[in-house]
């Protein structure tokens, strides 16, 4: 299948570039499509495309020594990824991409778009303001995962992913892969959502979240630095 312009304009990194070069990038692209849970690239794999999501989401993950998995972020439709692995020499990818649900990309040439960059300044600038953009949300998340207990991480995210329309919300993933990119262990998230319901703030049926108070949920999410110490275990108190 074709590329088209249009798909391309979808991305904040695409959409201010000229005609003339969509159509260059068009030509250096493909579509992509995985089925749910199938692996795009692994890490390690040398990074030579970078991609657009269309439809469906993706979860980029790293793998520990023993196997475990750290999500690192959830791509939606719209947002690009890898893209900044162009700048390095002989770039391998840092994470794993495997979809969580049935997904359409599209596959961009690194090295080309590489050769675009070197002759047009004003293409350099768009991409640094993304990338700039995207650096301030990874001070954000840090400053989220230091100073928030885990029950207020897992109330941001409710209230952050909450459809306009109504105060129902599809966690779509598994809950482990959710609570993997909240870095909450799955035991300790799954008592938060049972502490929530009892306290009548949230109702939970399988993977759908209705929001029952969002008076309450808002003031959890602003708690900031409040230890979690229902679910942390408390520190021995030694003697003298």
């Amino acid at each position: 299948m074709v590329v088209k312009i249009e798909e391309l304009r979808r991305a904040l990194l695409l959409s201010r570039l000229s005609d003339e070069q969509l159509a260059r990038v068009a030509r250096h692209a493909n579509h992509v499509r995985r089925d749910e849970g199938q692996m795009l690239f692994r890490q390690g794999d040398p990074a030579e495309r970078f991609y657009l999501v269309i439809s469906g989401r993706l979860r980029l993950f790293r793998l520990s020594p023993d196997g475990g998995e750290k999500v690192i972020e959830i791509v939606v439709p719209g947002e690009t990824f890898a893209e900044a692995l162009m700048f390095l020499e002989a770039p391998r990818y840092p994470v794993c991409a495997a979809a969580l649900d049935p997904v359409e990309l599209i596959s961009m040439d690194t090295r080309d778009f590489t050769r675009m960059l070197r002759e047009s300044f004003d293409t350099c600038f768009i991409l640094l303001g993304v990338l700039s953009q995207r650096l301030r949300g990874l001070v954000r998340e840090i400053d989220s995962l230091t100073l928030h207990s885990a029950t207020s991480r897992f109330a941001c995210y409710l209230l952050a992913n909450c459809p306009d329309e109504g105060q129902i919300l599809n966690l779509g993933a598994r809950k482990g892969v959710i609570a993997s990119r909240l870095s909450i262990k799955p035991e300790t998230f799954s008592r938060i959502e049972k502490d929530l319901s009892e306290r009548g703030i949230i109702r939970v049926q399988g993977r759908h979240v209705s929001i029952l108070d969002p008076g309450a949920l808002e003031e959890i999410a602003a708690q900031g630095d409040l230890r979690e110490s229902a679910y942390l275990p408390r520190r021995p108190v030694l003697p003298c």
